[in-house]
């Protein structure tokens, strides 16, 4: 893999990878470090990639989500995140920023009460829209599993947000 190839890789996923990176963190400053982690990783392991075992969307999103588990298991990110976005909730004027407020404080606690591998499979679909084969390729997972995971937190929270 060449370097106008790993450029073009940088072009087509930073964006979306941010995105599912800042969605399961609520850090930006940590999501941005991860993916800047994440293609340091591509860079150097560029030549043990095989299109045989899975696209590049899919191995990009498995290095990222290693390195996400990683920083986890290290500093228990996530329950500093939740502590972080009900503290430190976006602010808009007037009326409108106390609905803000709660309305991400209230979707903060529902996906709190989520299993981790719920959070981890709405993070993927939704954070970075990927779609249920590319979920189960990356997770090592049956289709079905994913699928199943997928909507029961959905229905979760949805009776949450109630």
């Amino acid at each position: 893999m060449n370097a106008e190839r790993l450029e073009g890789l940088f072009e087509a996923h930073a964006q979306p990878l941010f995105g599912f990176l800042l969605y399961r963190t609520g850090d930006r400053a940590l999501a941005e470090d991860l993916v800047g982690d994440t293609f340091e990783r591509i860079f150097a392991s560029r030549r043990r990639y095989d299109p045989r075992r899975g696209s590049e969307k899919t191995w990009i999103y498995t290095i990222a989500l290693n390195l996400l588990r990683d920083h986890m298991r290290r500093s228990q990110a996530e329950g500093r995140a939740v502590g972080r976005s009900e503290a430190g909730a976006v602010r808009v004027g007037g009326e409108a920023a106390f609905e803000a407020v709660d309305e991400r404080d209230a979707l903060t606690g529902a996906l709190a009460r989520l299993a981790p591998e719920e959070r981890e499979a709405i993070a993927l679909r939704y954070g970075a829209d990927l779609t249920m084969p590319e979920m189960a390729r990356l997770l090592g997972e049956k289709l079905t599993t994913v699928d199943g995971r997928v909507h029961r937190a959905l229905r979760k929270l949805r009776r949450e947000m109630e």
